[in-house]
């Protein structure tokens, strides 16, 4: 069928679907590159919420799509950003998820890694003696779990730390606590503006050398760092002045293709929430570059950019919504409902082209059931033609 869609003008447009899906093979482990994707949860549609409330998880199928993830190779990034974690999802929530999703990956075989943080602080922090305690717990649950630990950037922290020095305080603390090497996550403003600041100083420059300073005192206990700050320069200069053995996880979804693949100083690996809706594609993209074949990953990753760029849009914290809208497209999950109502967060011309942009890079396993689901979508908002 033809599809007339929204466009930004406030008109419509017709749209001829693809008829035929790119095919994507599980294949062999990915070699060359560690790759995480964020993964999002699915909500209980049936579930009598408001978007105050409790999250409502449909586990079965929240567990499902990390099989699905898995299945082609990528490790899973758990209890991050893209599941909603601080935007519908508290931290009770997010502790059944890492439990949940622990368990099932020792089941399958799979590696995850899963986000610590203090949003079990529901009021303002009083002391970074508060932070520090809320960060232990979880760290210990997620250790318990045996899952890899990601030091998430923490709302509360940034509120009460004074300057660099309270951030090397708290970070160095819980480094010699870890068990384990841990991924340290640095959370730009545009996904959290309650982050601006963070490392103590709003000039990105300063607050690279606090970052540093952290990492250079504990090189042992830090496995990687997960930059998000949507600017690549920035990455790659920061990398190459990592210790030797410390990876970059670019967390950039506006560059991540030449970011992975590198220079002759080095590469970025990767933990993407964009990489949730292109994960077979993305796997597909390493197993490339895993013969040596620069040129071919660029060639099937630099398309989906647009797209990328499309769902991460400023307000950048939203692009959630469209993760989950392409994961009903393509059948993961029945319903387009968001824990904390979170589809509302976009608008119906927003969902058009991020479907146009999927459905033209093939990443719709049915292409058939993409455009039926549209169809319904676009019943629903009155667009009938």
């Amino acid at each position: 069928m033809t599809l007339h869609l929204p466009t930004p003008d406030g008109g419509l447009k017709a749209y001829e679907p693809r008829a035929e899906p790119l095919a994507f093979d599980t294949g062999a482990p990915l070699a060359s590159r560690v790759v995480f994707s964020a993964a999002h949860v699915v909500a209980d549609p049936l579930a009598d919420t408001t978007p105050d409330s409790p999250a409502a998880v449909d586990w079965d199928a929240t567990l499902a799509f990390r099989r699905h993830l898995w299945s082609h190779g990528l490790g899973v990034a758990e209890a991050m950003d893209t599941a909603q974690r601080g935007m519908g999802l508290d931290w009770a929530g997010a502790a059944e998820l890492i439990r949940r999703s622990a368990a099932e990956a020792k089941a399958v075989g799979g590696r995850i890694a899963c986000g610590v943080g203090t949003d079990q602080l529901t009021a303002p922090a009083r002391d970074l003696a508060e932070v520090r305690a809320a960060y232990e717990e979880q760290l210990a649950l997620v250790e318990g779990t045996g899952a890899q630990a990601i030091l998430m950037a923490s709302r509360a922290l940034a509120a009460v730390a004074r300057g660099p020095e309270d951030y090397l305080d708290v970070y160095g603390h819980l480094l010699r606590q870890a068990a384990e090497p841990v991924v340290l996550h640095w959370l730009g403003p545009m996904f959290d503006p309650a982050l601006d600041g963070y490392w103590g100083s709003a000039d990105l420059d300063a607050a690279t050398e606090t970052f540093l300073e952290v990492i250079a005192a504990h090189p042992d206990k830090v496995d990687g760092i997960k930059v998000s700050l949507l600017d690549a320069r920035r990455e790659v200069e920061l990398r190459r002045r990592l210790p030797q053995g410390v990876r970059c996880y670019t967390g950039d979804d506006f560059n991540y293709p030449e970011l992975i693949a590198g220079d002759d100083r080095g590469f970025s690996h990767a933990l993407l929430g964009i990489f949730d809706p292109l994960g077979p594609l993305a796997a597909q993209a390493v197993r490339v570059l895993d013969t040596g074949d620069v040129k071919g990953f660029r060639e099937l990753l630099d398309p989906t950019v647009e797209l990328s760029r499309h769902l991460f849009q400023a307000p950048t914290r939203f692009y959630k919504t469209g993760v989950v809208l392409l994961a009903w497209l393509s059948g993961h999950q029945e319903h387009f409902t968001m824990v904390g109502g979170l589809q509302s967060a976009r608008s119906l011309p927003h969902f058009a082209r991020a479907y146009e942009l999927a459905d033209s890079l093939g990443l719709f396993p049915s292409p058939e059931l993409a455009e039926t689901r549209m169809k319904q979508l676009l019943a629903l908002y009155g667009v009938t033609k």
